[in-house]
């Protein structure tokens, strides 16, 4: 592996390089990137990486103090002083903290109790530590602090003195997925091993999870059992730990996704489903009184539905509303919902009402500030070439949005423009793309230009507009062209855009990319010699496919953490919990499954364009099994193959913003010296 590293070095090594990796490392280690704030009580915490912080660092300050242009941070915990003192690379995964009970709150008591997850490189796999607000210190065990070992799984809060515990409790407590099958309740100091199991699943489930709902007057302790990826059951826990412990199975679809909101539960369709006399669609999402529901009723009401051309992409509550993000065509509109306001969940109507942010081809997100007491969202905007904006506004409230903090351009986007487009895959399915770049280029008036493809294509995630700057610098700044393909698999039109790409139709996905990549050459935009496609994780195995089945359409191809040998991936780290998006190669699966396993649609005798496999030795999701064997077998064939696998990183391959920056050169590199044609 470090021979190939070198290798990688020494072939893209040079001035480019070095420029690229310092304009990259600019963006991400820039002081000025907005630092985006979740609301804990009466601060604004805040992880910050930096050049003089590589670890990051956990801060706070007040909204007062935010609202300024510089304001004051008080640092809670510095990675990089505890990874210095640890001799471990930490990597943030991030914190929980526990609201403190209506009756604790008017007593003035600080927030105080939290639970820190923390990964060794940057792998899935990860440790919880209790940590105190107050004292700004870990709770080690020996004070009665919970500390959870490394392993797949985390903590959750039940009270102060009381948490859930998903984790590996030795052996058979772990699913061939390699998460948690058991979940237990664990009571401040007492050992982990002896803490009172609440659920167990099966060997061939996907993972065990509980969780408490802390709303005054909401109280409710949920356990979750995932059956496989897209198949879960909700229990309503009572007594939990006691000889009375109760679990009722939430009666929805296993397909569908619950969410609870004080009365309320939300149910969101992934299939048809028929009930008490009526079908609802899959897409569509419901409403109805939880306990009604409990009781048995089967009043549910329709608030949204997809049409052809509309899906669902979040909800978010707040105190009183409900905020609907729906993507029409790929573009977002918000619209908000009032439950009413008389106590009655039956059946009961909703108003409705729009709430206008963004812009055509600008990505929306909203999230709340604090779903209990505040009707008062986030709101972020961003576009590929309008960098981030970061607002408050109240929901409900004819009030403009309060615009806190706007990232700063990294790049100049005069002379810049983005169009969507649409093209026809081999069925004739209409798919949407973007495309990014000088007007002349994006026009096809003065190509044909260096271009980047990129996409995802499964595990129904929608592929969004959105500002970077590393793009603009390492690639448009330089002439080049970028496009990302919105194909089947993923969420851009809801769940049947998603399953009409699972298993034996997968490669209906793959046909629909290697459509956008015809209709870039027909459009003038580029050639299949200056077209390469980038893909990472479900879209390395996208860009596998390409590579072996479409090796024509493109002049480079860049596969990232990639799987690649559908025979056996189900047997590596998670890729059991695949099996519903990809099929189980161990049944008749693999007669359809070999049509798209790129290591064995290899073919020694064809050509094939250069390729960059990249990797991460840390990478506990998908093994780097996978890059090295392809890597392996067409060096072996005499093919042009560059290869680099970073230490840490885990999945998302990088650590820290320099290993970030560093791969980020690598791919521009690799890209710029194989379709400029320079």
């Amino acid at each position: 592996m470090r021979e190939r590293n070198a290798h990688s070095a020494a072939v893209l090594g040079g001035p480019a390089f070095t420029d690229t990796e310092r304009a990259v490392r600019e963006v991400l280690d820039s002081d000025d990137k907005i630092p985006h704030v979740s609301k804990v009580g009466d601060h604004y915490y805040n992880f910050w990486q930096d050049a003089a912080h590589r670890r990051g660092l956990w801060r706070r300050t007040t909204l007062d103090s935010y609202r300024t242009a510089d304001p004051e941070w008080e640092t809670v915990l510095d990675l990089d002083a505890l990874a210095e003192q640890e001799g471990e690379s930490w990597v943030w995964h991030g914190a929980s903290v526990l609201r403190p009970t209506p009756e604790q709150l008017a007593a003035g008591e600080p927030r105080r109790h939290a639970l820190v997850d923390l990964s060794p490189g940057g792998s899935d796999s990860d440790v919880t530590r209790e940590f105190d607000l107050v004292e700004k210190r870990f709770v080690p065990a020996s004070e009665g602090g919970f500390v959870r070992e490394q392993a797949k799984g985390g903590l959750s809060w039940v009270d102060q003195d009381t948490v859930y515990a998903s984790t590996d409790f030795g052996p058979g407590t772990m699913t061939p997925s390699g998460y948690p099958r058991q979940v237990r309740l664990w009571r401040r100091g007492t050992p982990l091993a002896e803490a009172t199991l609440v659920y167990e699943g099966t060997e061939q489930d996907m993972a065990v999870s509980a969780s408490r709902s802390h709303t005054p007057g909401f109280e409710r302790d949920l356990v979750r059992r995932a059956l496989r990826f897209y198949a879960s059951e909700t229990y309503l826990a009572t007594g939990v730990g006691t000889p009375e412990q109760t679990l009722t199975k939430i009666d929805v679809p296993d397909s569908a996704n619950i969410g609870l909101h004080r009365e309320w539960m939300l149910v969101q369709l992934r299939d048809d489903w028929t009930v008490g006399g009526t079908t609802y669609r899959a897409g569509s999402l419901l409403a109805t009184g939880f306990d009604a529901f409990l009781a048995g009723a089967r009043d549910l009401t329709v608030l949204f539905e997809p049409t052809p051309t509309t899906s669902l992409a979040g909800t978010t509550w707040t105190r009183h509303h409900l905020v609907l993000n729906v993507l029409d065509d790929v573009k977002n509109l918000l619209h908000v919902l009032t439950p009413p306001t008389d106590g009655s969940t039956a059946g009961a109507a909703w108003v409705r009402g729009d709430l206008p942010l963004g812009g055509e081809l600008l990505t929306v997100g909203v999230g709340a500030v604090d779903v209990v007491d505040s009707d008062d969202v986030w709101v972020v905007t961003t576009g590929y070439l309008t960098p981030s904006t970061l607002s408050r506004t109240t929901v409900g409230a004819a009030q403009v949005p309060e615009v806190l903090k706007s990232a700063p351009a990294y790049f100049d986007t005069a002379g810049l423009e983005v169009r969507q487009r649409f093209t026809e895959s081999d069925d004739g399915t209409r798919v949407p793309y973007f495309v990014v770049g000088r007007a002349d280029l994006v026009s096809g008036d003065a190509g044909p230009a260096p271009t980047l493809l990129w996409g995802y294509g499964g595990f129904e995630q929608a592929i969004l507009p959105g500002y970077s700057g590393t793009i603009g610098r390492a690639w448009l700044d330089r002439g080049g062209v970028y496009a990302v393909a919105n194909i089947r698999g993923g969420g851009e039109y809801g769940p049947a855009w998603h399953q009409a790409a699972l298993k034996e139709h997968r490669h209906r996905a793959y046909e629909d990319f290697a459509a956008v990549a015809r209709d870039l050459v027909a459009t003038g935009v580029t050639t299949p010699e200056r077209l390469g496609m980038e893909g990472r994780s479900n879209g390395g195995l996208l860009a596998g496919n390409m590579l072996t089945q479409y090796p024509e359409l493109f002049g480079a191809v860049i596969v990232g953490v990639p799987l690649l040998d559908m025979k056996r991936y189900s047997h590596l780290l998670a890729g059991a919990s695949w099996m519903a998006e990809y099929g189980d190669p161990d049944t008749a699966d693999w007669e359809f499954m070999r049509g798209f396993s790129p290591y064995h649609l290899f073919d020694a005798a064809r050509d094939y364009p250069p390729v960059l496999f990249t990797t991460s030795t840390k990478d506990d999701r998908v093994h780097p099994g996978h890059a090295r064997k392809m890597a392996a077998l067409m060096l072996a064939a005499g093919k042009d193959v560059t290869y680099y696998e970073n230490i840490e990183g885990g999945h998302g391959g990088a650590a820290d913003n320099a290993q970030a920056a560093y791969m980020a050169a690598t791919h521009w590199t690799f890209l710029w010296n194989r379709l400029s044609g320079a």
